[in-house]
This record gives C-alpha cells, structure tokens and sequence, in this order.
C-alpha cells in the first residue's frame, strides 16, 4: 500500500507571547506598534468624552454665572440642590407621555432594523450580477448621508397642505386635502417610514459585510444535499449572523430612552401642537427646555443625565442577558 505524501510545508500556528521569568508577557514591537496606534483615539476619547464627564455635576447644583469668573469657578462655586433638578424633570407634566413615546418608537426601530435589513442583506448577497448589487448598495444608502434638516424640507414638499404632492395626488384622484402637519395620527406611520427609509441601506450595508465572511463551502454542502436559497438562509446565513445581530440588538437596546432629534423634530416642523403628543420624545424635551428663558441649566442637564444612565443601565443588562444564554456573544 503505497503511504500518502506528507505535507511538506504545513501551515504554522501563531508563535505565543514570549514570557519572562515571572510567568508575565514580555511588551513586543507589535505591542508598540498597535499601541502607536490606538494612542489618537484614546487622546480623542480622554478629551471628548471622559474629561467633559466632570460637567455631569452640574446636575445637581443651581448653576449661576458671575461676574468675571469662569466657567469652572461658576461651577465650583454655585450652589448644590442634590435632587432637585431630577425631581422638576420628572414632574413635568408631559414627562409620562414622552417617556411613552420614546420607548414605543424605539422598540419599533429595534425590530424593524434587525428584520429588514438582515433579510434585506440576505436577498442583496443572492443577486448574480456584482454590477447590479453593487448599484442597490449604493442607491440604499445614500440616504444615510442625507441631514434631516434637507429631508425635512423634501418631507414637507410632500406634505403641505394646499401645493404639496400627496395631496395634489388625492385631490386628483377625488378626495380632499389631509392636513398632515395638523393631524397627528398619521405621524407614527410617518416617522417609522422616514426612519426606515434613512437607516436601512447603512445597516444592511454592516450585515451584507458579515455574510460575505461565511464559509461559501457551507452553501456549497446545503446546495448538494438539495437546499434552496430560502433553506440556505435559514439554516446557514441566520445561524451565521447570528453574532453580529446580537450585537446590534445590544446596542440597540442602550439607545431605547434616546431618540433621533432631527427625525422628530425635523421632519415634523418643530414638533409643535397638534403634534407633540406624538412626535415629543426625551430628546426634542430636552431641547425644548434648553431654549426655555424659565428651566435652568442645570435641569436641562439633569434631563439629559437620566437618558445616559438609563441608557447605560439598559446596555448592560441587555449585555448581562445575553452573557447568561450565550457567553461568546455578550459585547463585554
């Protein structure tokens, strides 16, 4: 029997980290170089998001501006109201309506952002022709470039009242004029649709990426054991992506008590009534009290610190439940 070649040249496993003599990795050129690196983004981190962290206790003090002094002085020297602010936030007579609002809307982007655009991805990646699904890649995502404050103008082309286009289409088919800035049972639709058709391209764009990482060699053993492109999605491309869904979801999730304010604002014209018990969200409020010559800065700043640690609260717990089910998945 005649013996099998031997690999002559077998593939070699990435060399491990050299220890010293205490049992500890001994810092390599790689180390340095990767930490050359990251060394930008942690000064732009540092800077921008965990220096400007100490303005957090302007949350709880009555913030006043002196005469002459800066901005740290005022800050130090202002009174401390513990609570107080907190309280005035959640007293608010509309907070319970847009608490309600910017709950509702987001679990409907969550579900929506995962189904669409995963099954989205999937159809894309099954086109043929390169040429033709690289145009619909293109052509989904543009929209993802666009500023709310152009769409919004394009919105309300279509949406005023007396010249806009969906009306003028109504009045010749025979109905009459819908005053869609006045009528605030349409806008939920309205709203999901925008934020569908602004989001969709750049999310299908990140799960296209991770199917074109799967093993074609799966596909190829479904094809042969008599699969169909439908049970090829089912049983190979979903199990697959099933990482990269989880992670969006987690994030998600840490969004759910903050809002796209230029979609909800925007879009609708300034989120005036009759309109606010359905477009006002944590985010447009917020906005709103800031421009308020009666709400002080520091209950704005309250309001704005409830969203980050709710936000933070949510992520990790999302995070937490995932870990328990699934520890490979979990973001942390």
């Amino acid at each position: 029997m005649v013996k099998t070649e031997q690999v002559t040249k077998a593939q070699k496993p990435a060399p491990a980290p050299r220890l010293t003599r205490k049992g500890k990795a001994r810092w390599t050129r790689d180390d340095t170089e990767l930490s050359i690196l990251a060394l930008p983004t942690t000064v732009w981190y540092v800077l921008f998001c965990y220096l400007p962290m100490f303005g957090l206790i302007i949350s709880f003090k009555d913030y006043k501006i002196s005469g002459g002094e800066g901005f740290l002085s005022n800050l130090l020297s202002s009174e401390w109201v513990g609570f107080d602010n907190f309280s005035y936030f959640f007293n608010l007579r509309v907070f319970p309506m847009i608490l309600r609002n910017t709950v509702l809307y987001n679990l409907v982007f969550i579900v929506l952002d995962i189904v669409l655009p995963v099954g989205l991805a999937i159809i894309i990646s099954n086109i043929y022709s390169k040429r033709k699904s690289k145009f619909y890649q293109t052509l989904m995502f543009m929209p993802h470039f666009m500023s709310w404050v152009v769409v919004s103008y394009f919105v309300y082309a279509f949406l005023v009242t007396d010249k806009g286009l969906l009306n003028s289409l109504i009045r010749a088919l025979g109905g009459e004029n819908i005053g869609w800035y006045t009528t605030g049972k349409y806008w939920p639709f309205i709203l999901v649709f925008m934020h569908i058709w602004k989001t969709l391209g750049y999310n299908m764009v990140v799960y296209l990426a991770s199917i074109t990482g799967i093993d074609t060699s799966l596909y190829e053993a479904a094809s042969l054991d008599g699969a169909s492109k439908f049970q090829q999605a089912i049983y190979v491309t979903l199990p697959s992506l099933r990482p990269i869904i989880i992670m969006m979801f987690i994030l998600s999730v840490g969004h759910i008590f903050s809002s796209d304010f230029g979609l909800f604002y925007q879009v609708s014209q300034g989120a005036n009534q009759p309109l606010t018990s359905w477009v006002a969200t944590l985010d447009v409020q917020t906005f709103l009290m800031l421009n308020s010559p009666s709400v002080t800065i520091g209950q704005t700043s309250a309001a704005s610190m409830f969203q980050a640690v709710v936000g933070c609260i949510t992520i990790l717990s999302a995070n937490a439940i995932v870990r328990k089910f699934d520890r490979s998945s979990a973001l942390i």
